[in-house]
């Protein structure tokens, strides 16, 4: 009798244990931005499944979390502005002020600022979140792009489109302390974890540029070359660095491709086929998944990263655009 309880306790451990973790799988959720529906999509990453979408302004499109994961901040590019959204409610809640047509968004380490592309006015703009306040903006390159904040907060680089050209800027000082030109186009910015390097995406250019951050200069520039494919299709757009700094991701556009990197060695390993006009790259929380926004065929591929393969395709709104995931609280 007593063997019979012990089996019965421990079988029914094992299921509690088993269900607590589905219950924190079940919790980690995507947000997408549809950027022809004026919409979110909230997608069950344990389920693959789209669970509900709620109205956001007119044309979203770059989207960051609060450190916390209890906020997201929204580029409502039609709208002129960014929305601020309580993701418990799943609700706007207020705004803060961008400049017009803001596109891309990144916070800063402190979680206490938040920089937006204004691609019409040629402008970057500093917004402190607590006051709701603008703090100051900068003067960049023609049609501005993609935004990056180093992991120290001490320099925020800038993309533009028209100018091609990288653009470097002093956080404390505001000053554009370098200007670094690159391939036609340039659309992504990302830091590695480390912040020695930035690697940058050019889309019409079909090139990726990787950055010595203390020297600012070009340490190694990619193209990529997929069978089948034109040439003229291969335009690097996101981009996506693993956290222990071993491995790139970067979206190929309308090749419908994301190509995968050694970073130490500098090798394209292989390519994997996704939906189609892939845009915007997102890790989940313990990486081993990567989430790709696929404009044209309006759904989501889900890559998992230990089989390098593509598992899941989640359909949501038209043109989705940025994606960023909550994990499980």
């Amino acid at each position: 009798m007593k063997k019979n309880t012990f089996n019965m306790s421990l079988l029914l451990g094992m299921l509690l244990g088993c269900n607590a973790i589905t219950q924190a799988q079940a919790e980690e959720l995507a947000y997408v931005s549809n950027e022809k529906d004026n919409t979110i999509s909230v997608i069950n990453l344990a389920q693959h499944k789209v669970l509900r979408e709620f109205d956001v302004g007119q044309r979203p499109r770059g989207l960051v979390l609060s450190h916390d994961g209890s906020t997201a901040y929204l580029c409502a590019s039609d709208s002129d502005s960014i929305q601020i959204i309580d993701l418990v409610d799943e609700t706007v809640t207020g705004d803060l002020p961008s400049g017009e047509d803001p596109e891309t968004i990144a916070l800063h380490p402190n979680g206490k600022i938040i920089y937006t592309s204004n691609e019409d006015d040629a402008l970057l703009t500093v917004i402190d979140i607590g006051s709701r306040q603008v703090i100051t903006q900068i003067d960049v390159g023609v049609e501005p792009e993609g935004l990056a904040v180093s992991p120290d907060g001490k320099l925020v680089v800038v993309t533009s489109e028209t100018t091609n050209m990288v653009h470097w800027i002093d956080t404390e000082t505001y000053e554009n302390i370098d200007n670094s030109l690159v391939g036609a186009r340039p659309r992504s910015a990302k830091f590695s974890q480390d912040g020695k390097q930035l690697w940058v995406s050019s889309e019409i250019g079909g090139t990726l540029s990787v950055f010595d951050v203390n020297t600012r200069q070009v340490i190694h520039e990619f193209t990529f070359a997929i069978l089948g494919v034109h040439r003229d299709k291969v335009q690097p757009v996101g981009v996506e660095l693993s956290r222990d700094g071993t491995t790139a991701f970067v979206a190929l556009g309308p090749a419908n491709h994301v190509a995968i990197i050694d970073v130490a060695s500098m090798d394209i390993e292989e390519y994997l086929l996704v939906g189609r006009r892939v845009w915007q790259l997102a890790f989940n929380q313990d990486q081993s998944k990567l989430l790709t926004t696929n404009g044209v065929s309006g759904d989501v591929s889900v890559i998992d990263i230990a089989k390098r393969k593509v598992t899941h395709s989640i359909k949501v709104g038209r043109y989705p655009w940025g994606v960023v995931v909550r994990g499980a609280k």
